[in-house]
């Protein structure tokens, strides 16, 4: 699932850091520039309305700026993309960590103990409840940062998109190279016979299930199969698909320029990948502090949108 899903939490890390006041030239390697998005305190509605940066303090626009000169100079193909929750959540699809995220929510079993693989195999009436009520958002589309990614793709500077996110919205800004780490919503098979089903065909058995007076699990409907419906997600206790983490391995390993972006870095094995990077400049876009900040050239406090919205 997306940093949003398969969680396991992993210990905050400090490194070093210069001054926000500082130059906006980037730092080696493991010395970062954090700029901490701080609002402009001559920031107004008006301005921002014209300018997005216009919400954040001079060090964040210059890192920003920064940024968008690194991309500009980026050889063709050697850009990768890390993404997480936070690249959707401008597009009005909760996260999982943050004050008022999904796991914020009180409930008598724990949303991480609902989205597990045992849980499923033995509560799967009640992981559907949960699952197709919290973690599949239809009306959602694609923000600034998906369309810039796609936009860079097709210019020939991206070479690929690695998602931590299960919700579709970067092919649906038109990305073609999509490593989807912890699967999607948008594809489901029945357990049995493994017959394909899209999610409108998922909701659709489920609201049959439901009309007869069922208890909503979706199952097949081909060949009498009645087999179980199963999202092709990653849930709890669950291995991800090792054709795609050696592909992600290898755009990490091929990337010149990396960017992190709305990501704790906490849900691994996911997060182990940025490991692999031994490229020139690591840049991380993200509200909160993340273990690998040391370790980047630039360190933005800023949404993802914003951020790629040129």
């Amino acid at each position: 699932m997306s940093d949003s899903a398969v969680p396991s939490p992993a210990a905050a890390a400090t490194g070093a850091t210069t001054s926000a006041a500082a130059s906006p030239a980037l730092t080696a390697t493991g010395a970062a520039l954090i700029a901490t998005g701080a609002a402009s305190p001559a920031a107004d509605n008006a301005a921002i309305a014209t300018d997005p940066l216009a919400r954040y303090d001079e060090a964040t626009r210059r890192s920003i700026e920064a940024l968008r000169a690194l991309i500009a100079a980026c050889p063709p193909g050697k850009l990768v993309f890390f993404g997480g929750a936070g690249v959707s959540t401008e597009s009005g699809i909760p996260d999982f960590r943050s004050a008022d995220g999904l796991y914020a929510e009180k409930l008598p079993v724990p949303p991480e103990v609902i989205i597990s693989h045992s849980y499923f195999v033995e509560h799967p009436a009640e992981f559907y409840d949960y699952y197709t009520s919290r973690m599949i958002a239809r009306s959602a589309r694609p923000n600034a940062a998906h369309r810039k990614l796609a936009q860079l793709e097709a210019d020939g500077v991206l070479s690929a998109v690695i998602t931590q996110n299960i919700d579709g919205l970067h092919q649906a800004a038109g990305s073609k190279r999509v490593l989807e780490l912890h699967g999607s919503v948008l594809r489901n098979s029945c357990e049995d016979c493994g017959a394909f089903y899209d999610l409108d065909d998922l909701l659709a058995a489920r609201q049959a299930s439901l009309d007869a007076g069922g208890d909503g699990v979706p199952r097949c409907n081909r060949r009498d199969c009645c087999g179980i419906i199963k999202p092709d997600v990653v849930l709890y206790e669950e291995a991800l698909d090792s054709r795609v983490m050696r592909d992600a391995v290898n755009a990490i390993r091929s990337a010149g320029l990396m960017i992190i972006a709305g990501t704790s870095l906490a849900v691994y094995p996911a997060a182990g990948l940025v490991d692999y990077f031994r490229g020139s400049h690591l840049v991380i876009i993200n509200r909160d502090a993340t273990p690998k900040d040391y370790a980047a050239d630039l360190v933005i406090r800023a949404n993802v949108g914003d951020v790629l919205n040129f």
